[in-house]
């Protein structure tokens, strides 16, 4: 099993798809990096020499974040804006979608489960 950037990735799946259970990687990026590995998109996880998965953690070294310290830096840059007190940040202090979508109706992500109504508290004592 290889274990990059302290993540199992699944040896069944083909090389170009278990990268992206890295954090930070997508399929963009992974496709790149097996380019500049010289390794092939189709390969199975499970088939990577030692040498080649070696290779991945090297490039990936020198190309960036990843994992935990992309977490890091991305929670990091959240804080500043919420002590900065930026519009942004007042968002995320509200847990609301920060870049300009519509709340009326939708954004139940970021929201949460509705909440039910007092009218609907009403009918729920009124039965017993």
């Amino acid at each position: 099993m290889a274990r990059i950037a302290g993540v199992d990735l699944p040896p069944k799946k083909r090389v170009e798809v278990g990268l992206t259970y890295i954090y930070g990687i997508g399929r963009t990026r992974s496709k790149s990096l097996l380019y500049r590995a010289g390794i092939d998109f189709n390969k199975k996880v499970g088939e990577l020499s030692e040498e080649e998965v070696n290779h991945i953690r090297q490039i990936l070294e020198e190309e960036g974040a990843v994992e935990g310290d992309l977490r890091k830096e991305v929670s990091l840059n959240i804080k500043r804006h919420i002590e900065m007190g930026s519009y942004r940040g007042l968002r995320h202090r509200r847990g609301l979608p920060t870049r300009g979508r519509r709340t009326h109706t939708n954004s139940r992500t970021r929201k949460g489960p509705r909440k039910g109504t007092v009218a609907n508290k009403k009918k729920a004592t009124a039965k017993t």
